[in-house]
């Protein structure tokens, strides 16, 4: 079986993140694999083991994301390709990503995408999605379990706190919730033997692409941290005094009633 997960590189959100001159400042930051692809990674793996064949790790951005790659290959991965945009597109968006995916995709195959359900940076869920569009392949978004035999494939997915079961056939793209599996922490073995993995490094031009065909159709306007919030009041007294000024304040203060 032929199997791809799409995997970005992102900031690690349990560290502090700071703005300079309204840009995510990254001199000092950590980045890690996004946490809903390593679900997908590891999924990639079970299926693989389960089935046969082979799993691709993909990633579009710059040569940092090489750490992340090798971390895939190290979980278990068996390939790794890294579409190294850096001097060749300076604002990208999910468009950009997806079309560059899709075209690398597009003769290779694939009988088994697997992308994580959102990137944790943006949170839009838009490139796995798009990404099948693009190759005209069927797609199911939220998976918590996925089952394959003899190309039938079924699907259990979240549906805000329900589940919904969906039976398919490949080829498919699938993106990954929390709850479809635990990933698993790279062991020392597989360290080492990650090093030796091939990671293919390819640019626009070797997927006969230029720039204007992967042009942003969104652009950032701003970018800013939440506001700091206000210490809570605590009311005390009786019960219908506490009920009175709760009123009061509501109207008065928060201006919701």
């Amino acid at each position: 079986m032929n199997i791809y997960v799409l995997l970005k590189r992102t900031f690690d959100t349990e560290e502090k993140i700071s703005l300079t001159g309204g840009k995510i400042n990254e001199d000092g930051a950590e980045f890690i694999i996004n946490p809903y692809d390593e679900y997908a990674v590891e999924e990639a793996i079970q299926v693989r083991d389960a089935q046969g064949g082979e799993v691709t790790v993909i990633s579009v951005g710059t040569e940092e994301a090489e750490k992340q790659l090798r971390t895939a290959l190290a979980m278990g991965a068996d390939k790794a390709v890294l579409i190294n945009i850096e001097d060749e597109i300076e604002n990208g968006d999910q468009f950009t990503t997806s079309k560059i995916i899709a075209e690398y995709l597009k003769d290779k195959e694939a009988d088994l995408i697997i992308a994580g359900n959102v990137a944790i940076d943006g949170g839009s869920g838009q490139v796995g999605p798009r990404v099948a569009e693009l190759l005209e392949i069927p797609y199911i978004t939220t998976i918590t379990k996925l089952e394959i035999s003899d190309g039938n494939v079924s699907v259990t997915r979240d549906v805000e706190g329900d589940s919904e079961i969906i039976e398919t056939s490949l080829p498919l793209l699938v993106t990954a919730q929390q709850g479809l599996n635990e990933p698993r922490y790279p062991s020392l073995p597989g360290i080492m033997k990650a090093k030796k993995k091939p990671l293919e490094e390819l640019e626009l031009d070797d997927l006969d692409l230029e720039e204007e065909d992967v042009e942003a159709k969104t652009k950032t306007l701003e970018i800013y941290l939440p506001p700091k919030k206000e210490a809570g009041k605590v009311l005390s007294g009786e019960i219908k005094d506490q009920v009175t000024e709760l009123v009061q304040l509501l109207r008065s203060e928060a201006k919701v009633i």
